[in-house]
């Protein structure tokens, strides 16, 4: 009975997770212009969403944005969670509880603090991108870390060791001991940070240029008032996003599984 109520229990929180995100998937390939009565099958909402250059440029504009941030973000995080490991235990718990705060702290007061100090204090334009850049950076940098930290806990310490005794420099055993076993968490670190840069919406809009859009900035004011044939190509752009992390997330668990069985 027990098992019973908790698939039942699962189904349900499945459902609601994902019925909206299939009923936009299913009427982005309609004629429809609202939620309600399913019209004919198009795929008038693709052809505006890869043709209008204004949402093409957006899309690509966004893409680049969240891999050159998760790119630094990852470096930074990486160097961190590696500083802070091979740190004295004080400096490394130091560290730790700083990392969290970015974590547990409201997106609204991060993007907002970024913007007073960046823009206000040092006066560092907008249109530079710099406050953008550095305001996902120190989004995603946190969680890397999280991601590196298990990672290089997991680490058989004596192998670094042994390098060194073995005549390898610090950087050599770093490239080539820690940095290999640590792959998979700077993988995992690399793709969250990727999501959490194109998820984000409240750094973006404090920092970004006035002429620029995310993919979240587009969205929200796409609903004020954007055209009809606007507003239902999003559509279609939500069951693309869908579409593509369906598969990463589906690709990364038939590799994880044939890593683990070559094991």
């Amino acid at each position: 009975m027990i098992k019973q109520l908790s698939r039942i229990f699962i189904l349900f929180v499945l459902v609601i997770l994902y019925a909206p995100i299939l009923i936009l998937t299913v009427y982005s390939f309609t004629n429809a212009t609202n939620i309600g009565a399913i019209r004919g099958f198009s795929l008038h909402n693709y052809v505006t969403l890869f043709t209008t250059p204004e949402l093409r440029d957006m899309i690509i504009g966004t893409v680049v944005l969240a891999l050159v941030a998760a790119l630094l973000a990852t470096i930074l995080g990486t160097m961190g969670a590696i500083g802070a490991f091979y740190s004295k235990r004080q400096v490394s718990s130091m560290i730790d509880t700083l990392n969290q705060v970015p974590v547990v702290n409201a997106d609204v007061v991060t993007g907002f603090s970024i913007c007073i100090l960046l823009v206000v204090v040092l006066g560092i334009s907008k249109d530079t991108f710099i406050p953008l850049v550095i305001g996902h950076v120190t989004l995603c940098a946190p969680f890397v870390y999280l991601s590196v930290i298990p990672k290089l806990k997991q680490m058989d310490a004596s192998i670094y060791e042994a390098a060194l005794d073995l005549g390898a420099t610090p950087q050599t055993a770093l490239r080539k001991i820690v940095i290999p076993q640590i792959a998979s968490g700077i993988v995992s670190g690399f793709s969250l940070a990727v999501t959490l840069s194109l998820d984000d919406y409240f750094i973006a809009t404090y920092t970004k240029p006035a002429t620029f859009d995310t993919i979240s900035t587009y969205v929200v004011n796409a609903t004020k008032g954007a055209q009809t044939t606007i507003k239902t190509a999003l559509w279609a752009l939500s069951a693309v996003i869908f579409v593509i992390v369906v598969l990463f997330v589906v690709v990364s668990n038939l590799r994880a599984e044939n890593e683990e069985a070559a094991d």
